[in-house]
């Protein structure tokens, strides 16, 4: 059974080793709203998160808002492994699979066929189970004979529907998404939306930052709200919304 849990999770990320840089640390200080510290070795640190606790449980689908630089990011980082809290503990039950950079790990050297490998590997499927579905997956990408070609003889559209294709083979029971994806012309967006909500379906939490109330009411059960790395409110998902949108409206 799917869970995740964080207790008192801060993050503290390096920015600047020396004390030289005072004015790019001023800068980022204002750009952060003051969320600096300096460290012993006179090293400056961005504390992306602080102090943030929460459980979810299989079934709920998770928004994340905020300013950009509240936090979202960097929670999402957490919750894939990618970053290790100085302080606090994180409890992850259940295979992640994260939708955050479809095209990462792409060699545009490599050929449309040797990418799906390549890409897939990434992503934790063996190389028994690509080749299950490699069919199915260039299929769905429409590349046709350009899948033996180099990735950089295509189009950035192309290459988008290979990374797509590619990504959405994932059954994870924890998904993490930086906002929906939308890839291609429109024919090929509705056939990437309805696979995409299919893979959100099958998951059983889905983390989603995004910006757009509209994607949030529709996909959402809850949302957390982060700003300067602390959760300002955490429920329902109308009831969040309201007050973070009121906020928004009234600076």
């Amino acid at each position: 059974m799917a869970s995740v849990s964080l207790s008192n999770v801060t993050i503290d990320v390096p920015v600047f080793t020396t004390k030289a840089r005072f004015f790019a640390a001023t800068l980022v200080n204002m750009a952060t709203g003051g969320r600096l510290a300096k460290a012993h070795d006179g090293s400056v640190n961005v504390r992306a998160l602080e102090d943030v606790t929460f459980k979810a449980a299989e079934g709920e689908r998770i928004g994340l808002v905020g300013h950009n630089g509240a936090g979202k990011s960097t929670l999402l980082r957490v919750l894939s492994g990618a970053y290790h809290p100085g302080i606090g503990t994180v409890d992850v039950k259940g295979t992640v699979g994260s939708l955050i950079d479809i095209s990462l790990g792409i060699n545009t050297e490599a050929t449309g066929i040797e990418n799906i490998f390549i890409r897939g590997a990434i992503l934790g499927l063996s190389k028994k189970q690509i080749q299950s579905r490699l069919d199915a997956i260039v299929e769905f990408s429409e590349l046709g004979d350009f899948i033996h070609l180099p990735v950089r003889t295509y189009s950035s559209g192309m290459h988008l529907r290979l990374a797509f294709a590619v990504a959405t083979e994932i059954s994870p029971e924890v998904l993490l998404m930086d906002e929906w994806l939308s890839v291609g012309d429109e024919d090929f967006r509705h056939k990437a939306e309805q696979r995409l909500l299919k893979v959100v379906e099958a998951t059983s939490i889905l983390f989603l930052a995004s910006h757009s109330r509209d994607l949030l009411e529709k996909v959402c059960n809850r949302v957390i709200w982060l700003e300067h790395g602390h959760v300002i409110a955490d429920g329902p998902t109308t009831e969040v919304l309201d007050h973070y949108f009121t906020s928004r409206t009234s600076e």
